[in-house]
């Protein structure tokens, strides 16, 4: 991963970094602690342009967490209550509690959305949501675009700063992210075990 990671960057610069956060919002293995910091090192060493590097990195997170929402909105609140109708063990919910989070995300929605793209691993998650409920799409993109430059800054400063020990940071917010899987993993699991139709 980190080769690659390192290949598109020497090849594709600035265009690289968007693509591959836009990756990194599509396909979550593929780390954000890696490429910001990695191109953040890039420009302390005169390689890259600090002010270009992250808005590259924010234009193709954006792209990323853009088309988890209109996915989101494809599936849409009623096609979800099928499925939640069908299958709700496996979605773990019911029409009702679709309902129930609704109201919660129609009131919270653009917080959740800002604090949402700050946190590894819900950072993605939290355009579904926000599509599924339909957040209105203007609303969505300047949250997102918030959170998302904050995130790419500070992954970028910090590999700035760290030098030749960007990858600390890595080492660092990867493990966060695994205990946020994997409470997530754990929480679905329970819910599946103890759901009850109702």
């Amino acid at each position: 991963m980190f080769s690659f990671i390192t290949d598109l960057l020497d090849q594709l610069g600035y265009v690289g970094i968007a693509l591959l956060m836009f990756l990194e919002n599509v396909f979550p293995p593929i780390p954000s602690e890696l490429i910001m910091p990695l191109a953040g090192f890039n420009a302390a060493r005169g390689e890259m342009n600090i002010f270009l590097v992250i808005p590259s990195g924010s234009i193709g997170s954006l792209a990323g967490a853009t088309l988890w929402y209109f996915i989101g909105r494809w599936i849409g609140e009623d096609r979800l209550k099928r499925w939640a109708g069908r299958h709700g063990r496996l979605f773990t919910l019911s029409a009702s509690d679709i309902d129930t989070v609704n109201t919660w995300f129609d009131r919270h929605n653009e917080k959740a959305v800002l604090i949402g793209r700050l946190v590894p691993a819900v950072r993605t998650l939290i355009s579904v949501p926000a599509g599924l409920f339909e957040m209105r799409l203007d609303r969505f993109l300047l949250f997102s675009s918030i959170g998302t430059a904050a995130w790419t800054a500070l992954l970028t400063l910090a590999g700035y700063l760290l030098g030749e020990r960007y990858q600390l940071l890595s080492d660092y917010l990867n493990p966060v992210s695994d205990v946020i899987v994997g409470g997530i993993v754990l929480y679905y699991v329970y819910r599946v075990f103890t759901w009850k139709p109702h």
